[in-house]
């Protein structure tokens, strides 16, 4: 193979770059304080992940994770994390079918970690015991949402809720 070939080839094989991580937006609130933070009863625990994505330009994708944690002591909300942890990913040359996958898989994949701590930090800084969301595989979210746009039953409307 000429060099002039490898070259080519190189230039039109697919690529992925993260660009930037960072946080969008992020907000807590504490509704019912400071009466609620005297009632002595177990807290119960809610949390939402879901994720948004949209084409930037030819070849930038941005996607956000958006978590968001309410915890609740006798129906009433004791706080309530929201955070929107974002990325810019570049992808040149991408087959049309690994698009998708790659915005609603590894791109998620990255930024979790990032909205995990995010969140702890967040919770932890409000007095309350940190937060560590647990890992979540975003593959098998994907397969969901394939399989509920197939008209397939699923079993939960739009992002995912996380057992307490």
């Amino acid at each position: 193979m000429t060099e002039a070939a490898a070259n080519s080839a190189q230039d039109s094989a697919p690529s992925f770059q993260i660009q930037r991580v960072y946080l969008k937006d992020m907000s807590l609130e504490q509704p019912n304080a400071p009466e609620i933070l005297l009632v002595q009863a177990e807290p119960k625990l809610e949390v939402q992940v879901d994720i948004q994505a949209n084409q930037l330009d030819e070849n930038n994708f941005h996607v956000t994770l958006v978590g968001t944690v309410t915890t609740r002591i006798e129906e009433k909300v004791l706080f309530l994390v929201e955070a929107h942890q974002s990325g810019i990913f570049e992808m040149r040359h991408m087959p049309a079918e690994q698009l998708d996958p790659m915005l609603g898989i590894a791109c998620p994949t990255i930024l979790f970690p990032y909205l995990r701590s995010n969140i702890a930090d967040m919770i932890s800084r409000a007095g309350f015991q940190p937060i560590h969301l647990a890992e979540i595989n975003f593959h098998s979210l994907y397969e969901q949402r394939l399989a509920q746009a197939a008209g397939t039953p699923a079993s939960n409307d739009s992002g995912i809720i996380l057992p307490n």
